[in-house]
């Protein structure tokens, strides 16, 4: 999924094949999004992979480059900018999915999380040993600063959805982290000009808020978004980026409430499109594999590790033939959906192979063997 004269990094080769057999849940795939670069920046430098891990990163800088303002979620393999898009009428696709579609609307999206993911990339680049030098430093304090006037404003989202902006959970736990990694880069880097102290406020600000607005008292739950008593599998990250231990009762209480509430035949759904206020979209989708690897993640943190293998386990046998995944499956129909193969799925595959083969017992140390472990607590 790699673009050799680049570095950039694909999504999927594959454009408009479908979430749901025969519906219209069909994107196109075929760009670089920082999100999902930026976890499979994790998996190669977990790897050793570093000069592959160098160069996504020489490609994001460049591709970036310019005013935080102008960034966006994805771009093309060589940094384009404008993906306009738009459909094919005249095509029948994918077992009668239509559209077919060219080009991804969600590039003119509002995602906060990319901020957090951005400088978490960054962060622990310079971690493995990617060195960070001054025209890198100031990329990301502009970052962070245009963070800081932007990070409590509704966006669209993880899940890019096309029914409106709201206050997204996982998007201020993932602004907690840009601020969080800005601070200890800086400290690594011995670069403490005074924006540190204001960057702290900033960043205990949001947890404040996350831990007062997020988390659903009669759900015993952390939801999809402020004042929503719906689940959302992207909170499953909450503990693998450090923003609150698993041992904590109100994660430990989502993640079981996910699990109970929000898998299809014990895997993982990224939410339930008819209860969370609607999407944008009609119809269903399959379980989301990549939010399946997260409750493994999660599992082992809690220190369920058998039943973590296990998940993890059947996750594996899910592969075709060639050991490849697509974004989604049907437990029902027992097929793949989405396009394929999908970068999302096989870096938590690989986060997940290297999260349970350590055997350290205390987050810092197990920060120091899995990269989807990353935040000291």
């Amino acid at each position: 999924l790699t673009y050799a004269p680049t570095g950039g990094i694909v999504a999927a080769l594959t454009t408009s094949l479908p979430e749901k057999i025969g519906g219209v849940r069909n994107w196109d795939y075929r760009f670089c999004w920082l999100r999902d670069a930026t976890f499979t920046l994790f998996a190669l430098m977990g790897a050793g992979y570093l000069d592959e891990g160098r160069a996504w990163r020489e490609w994001l800088l460049r591709a970036i480059a310019g005013s935080p303002a102008q960034m966006q979620i994805m771009y093309g393999v060589r940094g384009e900018r404008r993906l306009e898009e738009y459909t094919l009428p005249w095509l029948r696709g994918y077992e009668g999915s239509k559209p077919v579609r060219i080009g991804n609307a969600a590039s003119n999206q509002r995602q906060l999380d990319v901020y957090g993911e951005v400088l978490d990339s960054m962060y622990h680049a310079h971690r493995a040993g990617i060195e960070t030098d001054d025209a890198d430093w100031r990329l990301d304090v502009a970052l962070v600063n245009f963070l800081e006037s932007k990070w409590d404003e509704p966006d669209e989202g993880i899940w890019e959805v096309r029914g409106g902006a709201k206050q997204f959970t996982h998007s201020k736990v993932m602004a907690w982290v840009a601020f969080d990694r800005a601070i200890k880069l800086s400290r690594e880097l011995r670069r403490d000009d005074g924006d540190v102290q204001r960057w702290e406020k900033i960043r205990d600000k949001i947890h404040r808020q996350v831990c007062r607005r997020g988390y659903h008292r009669k759900k015993k739950a952390f939801t999809q978004s402020y004042g929503s008593d719906q689940l959302d599998a992207s909170i499953l990250m909450m503990p693998l980026v450090g923003f609150l231990p698993a041992s904590d009762e109100r994660v430990r209480n989502t993640i079981e409430a996910v699990q109970r509430d929000l898998t299809r035949d014990g895997l993982v759904l990224r939410y339930r499109p008819e209860k969370s206020g609607g999407d944008g979209l009609p119809g269903q989708e399959g379980v989301f594999l990549p939010c399946s690897f997260w409750l493994v993640d999660c599992l082992n943190l809690l220190g369920r590790k058998e039943e973590a293998r296990a998940l993890f386990g059947r996750l594996l046998d899910l592969r075709n033939d060639l050991g490849l995944l697509s974004e989604e499956y049907d437990p029902f129909a027992k097929r793949q959906l989405g396009n394929f193969p999908q970068a999302f799925s096989h870096v938590a595959l690989v986060n997940s192979a290297q999260m349970l083969g350590g055997a350290a017992s205390d987050v810092g140390e197990r920060d120091k063997q899995s990269p989807i472990n990353r935040a000291r607590v």
